[in-house]
């Protein structure tokens, strides 16, 4: 077992019962190429929740400063994340991000970028729509819905594979395509809530 496989079976283990946690649609997860996945964001759990419950491991971008806390940063990598330096163009995590894709891997993203502090859907940010457009990986919505109290039930919505030929084919832009994303995260919280 590898340890990104061992540590989901731990944290799967505690989170699960925990909060009650529900995975709906996972047959819409392609079983195998590059996905983008893409999730609104109300708590700082969402990456672990997401994780956990997706049935093919996914990787994720994460701040650069977890990387250099000791222990944390090597147990952080082992789990599938790479870093990022926010509030930057960060040039070397959009490489890192495409070649996830390109690899046939599952690459997790939060397009509102930051968590909601509402818990609303906020606006996603074109990085979404750059990921999707510069590679052939489906692109799958999911949204995260219900509280982070104990042992009330929180439910992980997969939704279709969103079909991006047509947008790639016409060159749309990165935010077209991340509305189109957004808009389908907005439908799996309205149809689950």
């Amino acid at each position: 077992m590898t340890f990104y496989g061992f540590a989901k079976s731990v944290v799967y283990g505690i989170f699960k019962p925990w909060y009650r946690v529900e995975a709906i649609g996972v047959e819409n997860f392609p079983k195998e190429g590059g996905v983008l996945l893409c999730s609104n964001h109300i708590n700082n759990f969402d990456p672990i929740i997401v994780g956990i419950m997706a049935p093919r491991p996914v990787h994720y971008m994460a701040k650069e400063e977890i990387f250099r806390v000791p222990v944390l940063g090597e147990i952080v990598r082992k789990c599938n994340a790479f870093p990022v330096k926010r509030g930057f163009g960060d040039r070397e995590a959009l490489r890192s991000g495409l070649k996830v894709l390109k690899d046939g891997h599952v690459f997790g993203l939060f397009p509102e970028g930051t968590r909601s502090k509402t818990g609303e859907l906020g606006k996603g940010l074109s990085g979404a729509g750059f990921f999707a457009l510069r590679t052939d990986a489906l692109v799958v919505p999911c949204a995260v819905i219900g509280p982070y109290k104990a042992l009330h039930k929180l439910r992980v919505v997969y939704g279709k594979p969103i079909a991006m030929e047509e947008m790639r084919r016409t060159k749309a832009s990165a935010e077209q395509v991340t509305e189109l994303i957004m808009s389908e995260i907005a439908k799996l919280i309205k149809e689950h809530q």
